[in-house]
């Protein structure tokens, strides 16, 4: 299974859309681009592994393998990444604002099932993120 995050970069965060065979899963928050600061920056453009895991403080959810140079990086409930997040994805329902969104509960367990179904069909699932065309990050 192949998800696509595009992203919007903001100074306040990043939002984006999740797709799974081009059609809108979900959308995302995240930290705002920071070169990749351990917690305090989204993580870098790339194709990652997703992985089933589990926790105490988030239950189930999702790891997002390999990330060079960081680790522990998930995908989880926040509905405020400054406020929720160190450096992790978090689906929501709705944007409201950079780095902010709704009903984030809702949007992961539907992901979540998803996912969960496909990796106990023994699929890989694989996320790859990008920006949008020709989009640089704020301040540049």
């Amino acid at each position: 299974m192949e998800l696509l995050l595009t992203r919007v970069y903001h100074e306040a965060g990043t939002n984006g859309t999740l797709t799974i065979a081009g059609k809108v899963q979900c959308f995302t928050i995240e930290l705002p681009w920071k070169d990749n600061a351990s917690e305090i920056s989204c993580i870098p453009e790339e194709r990652y592994q997703l992985v089933k895991r589990t926790s105490v403080r988030f239950k189930k959810h999702l790891e997002v393998r390999n990330v060079e140079g960081r680790s522990d990086i998930l995908i989880h409930c926040a509905n405020d990444a400054l406020l929720e997040l160190r450096g992790c994805i978090a689906p929501v329902t709705r944007h409201t604002r950079p780095g902010c969104g709704t009903q984030s509960r809702a949007a992961f367990n539907a992901l979540l099932k998803r996912v969960y179904e496909a990796i106990d069909r023994k699929e890989k699932v694989f996320l790859t993120i990008q920006s949008l065309k020709n989009q640089q990050h704020e301040g540049e």
